[in-house]
């Protein structure tokens, strides 16, 4: 850490004393603007925020008071830019601009859509079946290589799927912090019903906040009990239309293809509520699917553009990696020049294989690229990426977040649901516990994503984290904690619960001074000599100077002084002689109250 870093982490700890530099701060400024108003690093700024409770990237813009609070933290005296209204004026026309211009380009876009459920359900088949009825049949031998992702055409509308391995990987992108599916399919089989699988899925897709879309596959079995099964989904909280709820639920088969159309013309219909739309005269981003390394063509990644636009010779970053686009190819392995919002392509030319879900953005030529690829590159590691259960109790949440999200994992149900009933009604004020999943067996790597996509932590009971686990853990900074016995997991979540709250000081008067005479004493200034009437008197201890029942001066005793001694503290019935910190006016018949504060 550099002489520049240290003195500022020394100021966030412990305020200069004397007058603060001034800094002037706009409205709202982005991260990386403020680093270079103050004079320090990003990682500085980041690390203050996240003290604060704020997760940021260094791109990111925040307000003024949060960028206030940040400038006081690192020394500084913050004050608002003075806008005259002649620069205000053309910073709002500037502003609507930019904001007019992007809502012209707004166009709609196909949704989304991942289709997760149990490993034996027919998630695959239903894929593939919507695949072979949906794309055209000139079009159907061209299909020779798997990309991640594909797009399909129903009514002249077009709808995105990714095919991705499941739920595993849609919340490994989560965590990374690409969110790219408009909805999700469930697919449940109605001759199986919900299994454990069926539960993380509807777990993983809630805690990413995407509307559900159900496909009862199987449909054709003569062992379908559809009835039995709408009624497990109401149990995990998804109530179908037909039963009073808002969740479609479309009978299918993949086999076949009974109710294949059907779904995708629901999946068409929620896409339209949600009216989703993109400006596809930007420049590009988006997220990556998937990488990987190829003998002949060296990196190769699936991408998937969110706005803007993706174009061949395009110089990209990719979290931190970069390249300038060679070629581009579509799930039909026809080659493309340009790719608009929601076109999934596998694209050649990164100078390395990038992480799934990493978000690229295109630049504006490659010494912007390399200069940002170089920045991340020193920023990595230096901040944590999940948040551990001290860091979340004691340091960045106290007192600022309302709400826990915790994964659950015991050896038995017969431990898990008491310990989820206890754990949801644990009497804090305003704070509450979320289990936003639960299960029984060892803690494994799906676990672990979620836990760092929904920024919460994994709680064990009487089982193991899984090596692979364990060591995924480890690189995002997901906290496990695993326990044998429940009543000290409830104590340990509650104590930290307590710890979430804001903080609420009570003063507790230790003692009463009278200042009965006053006398200048060398180095120390004018003190008081006075006689302590009770309690008693620490050096150190806060004080009100209280002058005829009014407050004059709060601060610390700064000396204490027995005749010639330095001490550290004198009872009731004994004369000193007493300093307090920044005051020196007092006054015979000054009364020198002191108190500690203490958390109620």
């Amino acid at each position: 850490m550099t002489s520049t870093s240290q003195n500022h982490r020394a100021a966030a700890e412990t305020p200069k004393p004397g007058p603060q530099p001034k800094v002037a701060l706009p409205r709202s400024v982005g991260v990386k603007r403020l680093a270079e108003l103050l004079g320090v690093s990003g990682i500085e700024v980041i690390k203050v925020l996240m003290k604060k409770g704020s997760l940021v990237t260094i791109n990111q813009t925040v307000d003024y008071e949060t960028a206030s609070g940040v400038a006081s933290a690192l020394g500084f005296e913050a004050t608002a830019e003075v806008v005259t209204p002649i620069q205000a004026a053309g910073l709002k026309a500037k502003a609507l601009h930019a904001a007019e211009a992007e809502a012209s380009g707004l166009k709609l876009r196909p949704p989304v859509v991942t289709v997760m459920g149990h490993v034996d359900h027919g998630k695959t088949s239903l894929l593939d079946a919507i695949r072979k009825t949906k794309v055209a049949a000139g079009e159907a031998g061209s299909i020779t290589q798997h990309i991640g992702a594909y797009q399909v055409e129903v009514k002249g509308q077009g709808i995105t799927f990714l095919d991705t391995p499941g739920h595993e990987a849609f919340t490994a992108m989560r965590a990374r912090g690409a969110q790219v599916t408009d909805i999700a399919v469930l697919v449940v089989a109605a001759d199986d019903g919900i299994m454990p699988q069926t539960v993380e899925a509807i777990d993983h897709a809630k805690a990413a906040g995407v509307p559900i879309i159900v496909a009862l596959n199987k449909i054709d079995k003569p062992e379908a009990d559809p009835d039995r099964v709408k009624r497990q989904l109401g149990d995990q909280g998804l109530v179908i239309e037909e039963w009073g709820g808002d969740v479609i639920c479309v009978p299918t088969s993949a086999k076949t293809g009974q109710g294949i159309d059907t779904l995708l013309e629901n999946i068409l219909v929620v896409a339209e509520v949600a009216e989703l739309k993109a400006n596809p005269n930007r420049r590009g981003e988006g997220s990556v699917i998937e990488a990987r390394m190829d003998s002949n063509r060296g990196p190769v990644a699936t991408l998937l553009v969110q706005t803007g636009s993706l174009k061949v010779g395009d110089v990209v970053v990719v979290g931190d990696k970069w390249g300038k686009i060679k070629a581009m190819f579509n799930d039909r392995s026809k080659p493309l020049r340009k790719a608009e919002p929601a076109t999934p392509v596998e694209v050649l030319g990164l100078n390395s294989i990038p992480a799934a879900g990493d978000t690229f953005a295109v630049m504006v030529d490659e010494k912007a690229a390399r200069t940002l690829v170089k920045r991340r590159l020193s920023e990595k590691g230096a901040i944590a990426t999940g948040p551990s259960l001290d860091e979340l109790f004691s340091q960045i949440r106290a007192g600022q977040v309302k709400e826990l999200n915790i994964i659950l994992k015991a050896d038995v149900q017969g431990s898990l649901e008491p310990i989820r009933t206890s754990l949801e009604k644990l009497p804090v004020d305003s704070v509450r516990v979320r289990v936003i999943h639960s299960g029984t067996g060892n803690i494994t790597e799906t676990d672990v994503f979620l836990a760092r996509a929904s920024k919460g932590i994994i709680i064990g009971f009487n089982n193991q984290v899984e090596p692979g686990a364990k060591r995924v853990a480890d690189l995002e900074g997901v906290d496990i904690h695993i326990y044998s016995v429940i009543y000290k997991l409830l104590e340990d979540v509650e104590k930290s619960l307590k710890g979430m709250r804001e903080p609420v000081f009570v003063d507790v008067v230790e003692g009463h001074a009278e200042v009965r005479a006053t006398f200048s004493v060398k180095k120390l200034g004018n003190v008081a000599g006075c006689y302590i009437t009770d309690g008693r008197v620490s050096r150190g201890s806060l004080a009100r100077v209280i002058r005829k029942g009014v407050v004059v001066h709060q601060g610390a005793v700064s000396s204490l002084r027995h005749f010639k001694d330095d001490v550290k503290e004198m009872a009731a019935g004994f004369e000193c002689g007493l300093g307090v910190e920044g005051f020196s006016a007092f006054e015979t018949g000054d009364i020198i109250e002191t108190y500690r504060r203490e958390r109620e």
